[in-house]
């Protein structure tokens, strides 16, 4: 594997090179790279401002979900970098792990890489898992990161040789006990979670550029609805901790749903479920489990599971 250090690209521009970037014909034979940052920090009014949009409050230690947007701009320029089968528009996130083993200071100097560690066929196309793991500049290089995440994205209509491996578990939804919050999600919500995440998928900022890639008006972030969930949880967790994150459906905006959160008994404090849902139930946009780092999720290390398909 080769790395591959320094600053990506901005994402404005990997996401219009992703227009021109011919696709490769086959499977990747992963991992290829690795992208590396040293000496990275975090701009405290880039988390202020991403705490605000997200409903967390400002403290001294970074929120369960932010280290993932210090390798996401990596994460694109790999996706566009790498000769995948398939386009960087129109990827779906389906799934989502963050495992963390100590919180990260918001003063602290960090060390971020990204890789991609698996693609495989699946039932509505291809799927390519990327890994983000970050490093206080003062851990050494083979101690287990401090935070990682876990990233799946699927790749419809997307063809790659090999057998479409078996469905994997369902995260199981909260019980009726669970308490329910409404959230009302308002239309400028894509845009305002692209401010400061910089995430700028043109399917969550205009209904037009949404309709191109057959949605009827702009969808909210997957990251963005995940973070939200968490953050009803702030203060409630464990300080080594793992979450897993299900993205079941698109959330249409505006739009008004439901969050529930239920506390599970078991070692360690237990777990805890949370979903999105719309207002009566019909329809679930998102699913998460979270257990203390020591308890295993469903599915096993890295806060998705190893990946055995998807359903």
């Amino acid at each position: 594997m080769s790395a591959v250090p320094g600053s990506p690209k901005p994402l404005a521009v990997n996401y219009l090179r992703s227009l021109v970037v011919p696709r490769s014909r086959g499977a990747v034979d992963l991992p290829r790279r690795r992208y590396e940052q040293r000496g990275l920090r975090v701009d405290p009014d880039r988390l202020a401002a991403w705490s605000r949009v997200c409903g967390y409050p400002l403290r001294s230690r970074l929120p369960l979900p932010y280290p993932h947007l210090l390798g996401f701009a990596a994460q694109v320029q790999l996706l566009v970098s790498e000769p995948f089968p398939f386009r960087l528009l129109g990827l779906v996130h389906v799934a989502q792990g963050f495992t963390q083993r100590r919180p990260l200071g918001v003063v602290e100097e960090l060390e971020v890489s990204v890789r991609a560690v698996a693609m495989y066929p699946h039932r509505r196309g291809a799927v390519v898992e990327l890994v983000t793991e970050v490093r206080g500049a003062a851990e050494g290089p083979h101690e287990p990161p401090a935070w990682s995440g876990t990233s799946r994205y699927l790749a419809p209509g997307a063809r790659l040789p090999g057998s479409v491996p078996p469905a994997e578990e369902e995260l199981p939804p909260p019980g009726t006990g669970a308490a329910v919050g409404r959230w009302r999600v308002g239309a400028d919500t894509g845009r305002r979670y692209a401010e400061v995440s910089g995430d700028v998928n043109p399917i969550h900022l205009a209904a037009p550029a949404a309709r191109l890639l057959g949605f009827p008006r702009a969808l909210a972030h997957g990251l963005w609805t995940a973070s939200h969930s968490l953050a009803v949880l702030d203060g409630r967790l464990p300080d080594a901790v793992r979450a897993d994150v299900r993205f079941k459906a698109p959330l249409l905006l505006p739009a008004t749903v439901e969050h529930l959160h239920e506390r599970v008994p078991g070692p360690d404090g237990g777990a805890w479920r949370t979903a999105v849902r719309s207002r009566g139930g019909a329809r679930t946009h998102l699913l998460t489990a979270v257990t203390p780092l020591c308890t295993p999720t469903p599915g096993g290390g890295g806060g998705v599971g190893r990946p055995s398909g998807l359903r």
